[in-house]
């Protein structure tokens, strides 16, 4: 089991931080790299072509035009989650339109803006029709997210 995690900034990766260490946390191998669809399109090429044979899925964080998710998506087979960041132009919209927008037949998985942590879990949720081992894990985690909305809906009063 292993996920890749791609930045074009070493700035995006405060956004990726903690959907890493959930990755870590369910056993699954990360290879965190930071590579720029425009500025080491040789480099990204290199590192998609090392990662191809042992490799589930690959989050791409980027910002502002935010080409990375679609040009590792043209280069690989392996699915793409782009996490689209947040940048001082339009709070990210810009990024969020740049990585859902792909044109049809190469697709990437887009989720909210900033969230690292459904990038992870997306990302462990492809994963997991290959490893059944990771949606026993992700049942876990959904029940615990349940019990906490049910404790605290519990604790209101009025």
């Amino acid at each position: 089991m292993k996920i890749a995690v791609v930045m074009g900034s070493k700035s995006d990766l405060p956004k990726l931080e903690s959907g890493i260490d959930l990755i870590k946390s369910y056993g699954i191998e990360v290879v965190v790299r930071i590579l720029s669809a425009h500025r080491t399109p040789m480099e990204l090429t290199s590192f998609l072509d090392e990662i191809k044979d042992n490799t589930d899925v690959i989050i791409a964080a980027a910002g502002k035009a935010a080409h990375l998710p679609g040009v590792i998506a043209a280069q690989t087979l392996i699915p793409v989650v782009g996490l689209p960041i947040k940048s001082s132009t339009m709070d990210g919209l810009d990024s969020l339109l740049s990585i859902v927008q792909m044109p049809s037949g190469i697709p990437v998985a887009t989720v909210t803006i900033d969230s690292g942590m459904n990038a992870a879990l997306m990302a462990i949720q492809i994963a997991s029709v290959k490893y059944p081992v990771l949606r026993k894990k992700l049942a876990g985690y959904r029940k615990e997210m349940e019990e906490k909305v049910l404790a605290d809906d519990a604790s209101v009063e009025f």
